[in-house]
């Protein structure tokens, strides 16, 4: 028998219905010579720090680094104690049953690190002994599907894979654990201060931002605006800046409506603007975020449903280019988008069929384990409209990718008025090309200051050198500086792709992807931390910090643990370990050593916090209801006792049953186990009532 783990319970009974498997056992499907089943998730985990030996938290256990990293089966929290998650616990020893029966496994997690990572921790930690193939597909149509089955890869092809993604885990572990210990217990133990070897430089690069948007100071300066007319055609000329007012209004008054000016010069050349390269998950999340606001966590989410709906190739890939074979196929999949896409799409997409298509995002030495975001040849159907949204984007995409650059003609003129230099700028499409399909509207990007317009003219009259024209509009425009945006999660994952370098070029921002914050596959994790972490949180696009974030920053922007390039040349190692560059102990022996310098850093903070306050939002005093030794600190969105080091994980949201506590509330709640009669609760019924709140034996209900 052949035993095939997927990393979900929906994919195994896919890949089972494809291959004839029709026996639905508990935990597996069997049949035709197979058994399908899998994991949900991490079923196995680096044993926690308590495996060790290490009960509680104490300085002087500080740095753990254990000498050899152990696995376990995933745990949970239950009343302060690490315990086995029982349902992954149950899962495990019917994986281990079948493996006892098993001649060849053949691994079918998710075709990428952390899918990989997922099959060898339960394969190790079971001991098994069994030889295993891979399963390396790209779609999840059945075609694909059968293809990848006639077409199994050796296991041992994947060893780098695997040894990547072990110490992508094992250097999160040491970072993450030896960090957060030693600033929560620097900051004597005022509540859980999480660090990790991503989560800080991201929270790093979202505070000082923002610190930067708030402390800027708009600086004036001036520009001269002059309008013209030739031949119906109207048109507006602008100086260069002027910083100081005096010499601004000085100028203009060498000048007024109606006198001569001269054409000093015209510069008219063709530019062609190639299309863009097809959508990877970062430039997906990216546009997503922009056009709809969806977060990086909800279009990933939507695109793995897509993907297991068979509509869509693999979403966690860092390309953003196919391979010539893909390429063979790509007009079969415009006569599919001809058929069932939306009319704009079809349209475009018949008109592809038979054409020259461009092939800017073709390129074999670029496509990393999967290729670009394409669409399959699945018809979608009926979706949600999020779905559908993400669905016509990854369509569009594809037919502007291919689709014919865009031909267009800038014409610059220099025109002189009593020495004063005007520049006039036009610009004529000669040829739409790619544009065709494009937003009517450029989506904003967020990180850019795009204020600087004021000679764009749709159309010129055709201009000589040596012309005259006569000034008909003359006014003095004041316009101010402006801070650098506050990050979106749009910006945000721009940054992290290059580390906080500002890359406008979408193939320098490609090649620099290795050296990036994360991956593609973590970034929307790594977010979604400092969400709940309670060190950002939303205001519409923007990403704020709280005050929680930023006193963590605050302690540690100058610490190494904090420094985006530092972490981008350790995502840059792991993709060269991947490619048998760089080996696992060369590499984990910088991470041990740098785990011992950071803790060490961060230790001697202690001195620093003493003198600098970490503010919780609160004045007076709430005793924790639990461990009754520690307080309650308020945040913006939890409350939460200040002994987690010390083994008390009281955790309560401040928002219970539609209504935000105040510190008042929050005391009489968790002191006297009853609020004041409150407005607006919502009971159980989902009725809107004035109640108190009741709290009883750490639940909360409306009395």
């Amino acid at each position: 028998m052949k035993v095939v783990i997927a990393e979900k319970p929906s994919v195994a009974r896919d890949l089972a219905r494809v291959m004839g498997a029709k026996e639905v056992k508990d935990g597996y499907i069997s049949g035709n010579g197979y058994a399908f089943t899998y994991a949900f998730g991490h079923l196995v985990q680096l044993c926690t720090p308590q495996a060790y030996g290490y009960h509680n938290w104490a300085i002087s256990n500080l740095p753990i680094i254990p000498k050899q990293f152990e696995l376990e089966v995933k745990k949970v929290k239950r009343d302060g104690k690490q315990i086995d998650d029982a349902g992954a616990l149950k899962q495990l020893n019917t994986i281990k049953a079948l493996l006892g029966q098993a001649e060849e496994i053949i691994v079918a997690t998710d075709a990428g690190r952390e899918g990989e990572l997922i099959f060898r921790n339960i394969y190790y930690y079971l001991n098994s002994k069994v030889p295993f193939k891979r399963l390396w597909i790209s779609s999840q149509t059945d075609k694909a599907i059968k293809e990848g089955f006639a077409n199994l890869k050796e296991g041992v092809e994947y060893d780098s894979l695997y040894m990547s993604a072990r110490s992508r885990s094992e250097s999160d572990w040491l970072i993450g654990i030896n960090a957060t210990q030693a600033l929560t217990l620097a900051a004597g133990n005022r509540g859980l201060l999480s660090l990790g070897r991503v989560q800080t430089p991201t929270l790093a690069m979202i505070c000082s931002r923002y610190l930067e948007n708030k402390d800027f100071k708009p600086q004036a300066f001036y520009k001269i605006q002059a309008g013209f007319e030739k031949e119906g055609i109207q048109f507006k000329t602008t100086s260069n800046k002027i910083d100081k007012k005096d010499i601004a209004e000085e100028t203009i008054a060498r000048m007024q409506v109606g006198m001569n000016a001269t054409v000093k010069n015209v510069e008219a050349k063709e530019t062609k603007e190639q299309p863009p390269l097809l959508f990877d998950l970062t430039s997906l999340q990216q546009d997503a975020n922009k056009k709809y606001g969806y977060s990086a966590d909800q279009t990933l989410s939507i695109a793995q449903t897509l993907y297991e709906k068979k509509v869509i190739t693999y979403p966690r890939t860092g390309s953003r280019y196919i391979g010539e074979d893909v390429f063979e196929k790509i007009e079969e999949l415009f006569q599919h988008l001809a058929n069932t896409a939306q009319e704009s799409i079809a349209v475009i997409s018949k008109n592809l069929i038979g054409a020259k298509l461009n092939k800017r995002s073709v390129d074999d030495k670029k496509v990393t384990d999967h290729h670009a975001l394409l669409v399959t040849d699945e018809n979608p159907g009926p979706m949600p409209m999020d779905q559908q949204n993400i669905y016509n984007m990854i369509a569009k995409r594809m037919v502007e990718s291919f689709s014919e650059v865009c031909l267009k003609d800038i014409t610059t003129v220099v025109i002189d008025a009593a020495g004063v230099e005007l520049i006039a700028k036009g610009t004529v499409i000669r040829q739409y090309g790619w544009r065709l399909s494009a937003d009517q509207v450029e989506l904003p990007d967020e990180d850019k200051n795009n204020d600087d317009q004021d000679n764009e003219n749709a159309q010129l009259p055709k201009l000589s050198v040596e012309e005259i024209l006569e000034v008909l509009t003359l006014e003095l425009a004041e316009r101010f500086t402006k801070a650098r945006p506050i990050h979106t999660e749009a910006s945000l994952l721009k940054a992290m792709e290059t580390s906080g370098k500002e890359i406008e070029d979408d193939e320098m921002r490609q090649a620099m992807k290795d050296c990036g914050l994360g991956t593609p596959a973590t970034r929307a994790a790594t977010i979604e931390t400092l969400f709940q972490r309670d060190y950002i949180k939303r205001d519409k696009k923007k990403l704020i910090p709280t005050e929680k974030g930023l006193s963590v920053y605050y302690l540690v922007k100058d610490r190494s643990i904090a420094k985006v390039t530092l972490t981008g040349k350790w995502e840059q190692k792991l993709e060269e370990m991947r490619a048998n560059k760089v080996s696992y102990d060369v590499f984990m022996k910088h991470i041990k050593d740098y785990t011992e310098k950071i803790t060490k850093e961060l230790l001697q903070l202690r001195i620093a916090i003493a003198h600098e306050e970490l503010k919780p939002l609160q004045k007076g005093k709430i005793k924790c209801p639990k461990c009754k030794q520690g307080q309650i600190q308020l945040y913006d969105k939890v409350a939460q006792c200040d002994h987690y080091a010390r083994g008390c994980d009281f955790k309560i949201w401040r928002t219970l049953n539609g209504v935000f506590l105040d510190e008042k509330e929050m005391k009489n709640l968790l002191e006297k186990g009853k609020t004041s009669v409150l407005q607006g609760i919502r009971n159980q019924e989902g009725q809107i009532v004035a109640a108190p709140l009741i709290f009883e034996n750490f639940k909360v209900n409306v009395g």
